[in-house]
């Protein structure tokens, strides 16, 4: 295999054409796409006027093209079978978060990548992004200063964010077996996460609110405790509200000595995200404020306070303008050709998913 990977694109929705096509084919150096799949013939037409690529309805059909690596922005009830097929046919494999709702999912793709030997790298883009890599340096080893932390997003989902972008979404010409194969596989995979069938609530907010939208932040948030030497306590509180649109929970962090608290609530009537992270020492408060996801090199912001005597110092801290998105891309391409590390792998969304079913079933009174 050269260094320049034969990448197929499975899935062509809103991340695909906003970020990951446009970001592989400005990478020529490292991915040579060969072909994008998605079940929407308006779809496949667009894709291949706008970014002269071949296209082709089934996923299936791009495992017989010689490709070294598939990026997987499918649905997500997809995302383990087609990652599972892509590995045994010997490709590596990038796949949009989450990886899996269950951990018996996840824990069989680690058996199937450990007999191949392939990468599979989850698309958790603020692992890249350089105001919370610096984040991390700033936190590394203050595991006994810290008393609290703290997750707030809101947001209106991605409208007021993509309008400037060129898009095509299917318009009703997606197979109707193929809709209700999914929402039945949805169902079915949620189900065996929890270990119960949720209600409306609990299911809408488990795969939307917690897996979707603070699953990112869970994500980042482990980054970060692993850089503080911290483990994960209980879920001492959660709830899942506003008909699934928002998620709570609060985690047990220093065996009662500092506290995890995270939010996130869909405000679709008001165009405006925020997203922070707030990690509070004793002796200083660091702060990530992420902006919304798709506005590409808009920095994210990562602050330091700390007093001297009876005053407040307060710095900003820029690293750099590189772009998560195409960051995370670059990390896939090193780690499949052997130049970096593995990041954000099997385990890592394990212990994701873990706290995220933990979370969901206190939510529900089950836990």
């Amino acid at each position: 295999m050269s260094d320049r990977l034969r990448v197929g694109v499975i899935g062509g929705g809103l991340i695909a054409q906003v970020e990951h096509l446009p970001n592989l084919m400005g990478l020529p150096d490292k991915f040579e796409v060969e072909v994008v799949t998605d079940p929407s013939p308006s779809v496949r037409e667009s894709l291949a006027a706008r970014f002269g690529v071949k296209t082709c309805a089934e996923a299936r059909e791009a495992l017989g093209l010689n490709l070294d690596a598939l990026v997987i922005a499918a649905p997500d009830p997809w995302h383990a079978s087609l990652a599972e097929e892509a590995m045994e046919a010997g490709l590596h494999i990038f796949c949009e978060k989450p990886l899996c709702y269950g951990l018996a999912e996840i824990d069989r793709l680690g058996e199937v990548q450990r007999h191949t030997g392939k990468v599979l790298q989850v698309g958790y883009m603020k692992r890249f992004d350089p105001s919370y890599e610096a984040a991390l340096d700033l936190v590394a080893g203050k595991a006994g200063s810290l008393r609290y932390l703290s997750v707030e997003v809101h947001d209106p989902d991605a409208w007021p964010f993509v309008g400037h972008h060129e898009l095509v979404i299917a318009q009703g010409d997606v197979p109707a077996a193929l809709i209700e194969e999914t929402r039945h596989r949805k169902r079915l995979q949620v189900e065996a996460a929890l270990g119960f069938a949720p209600d409306d609530v609990v299911f809408r907010g488990f795969a939307g609110s917690y897996c979707s939208a603070l699953v990112h932040d869970v994500n980042a948030v482990h980054g970060l405790l692993d850089a503080l030497g911290l483990e994960t306590g209980a879920v001492l509180g959660a709830a899942l509200f506003a008909g699934g649109a928002g998620g709570q929970a609060a985690v047990d962090l220093r065996g009662g000595e500092a506290l995890w608290t995270m939010t996130h609530v869909e405000i679709p009537g008001v165009a405006d995200y925020a997203e922070r992270i707030s990690l509070y020492f004793e002796d200083e408060i660091v702060e990530l404020i992420f902006p919304a996801p798709y506005l590409n090199h808009h920095p994210t912001q990562l602050s330091r306070r700390r007093s001297q005597g009876g005053s407040l110092e307060a710095t900003a801290i820029r690293p750099g303008f590189g772009e998560a998105f195409v960051r995370e891309l670059e990390g896939f391409w090193a780690t499949v050709v052997g130049k970096a590390p593995a990041r954000n792998g099997i385990g890592e969304a394990r212990r994701d998913q873990a706290l995220l079913i933990a979370m969901a079933r206190r939510a529900a009174g089950v836990a």
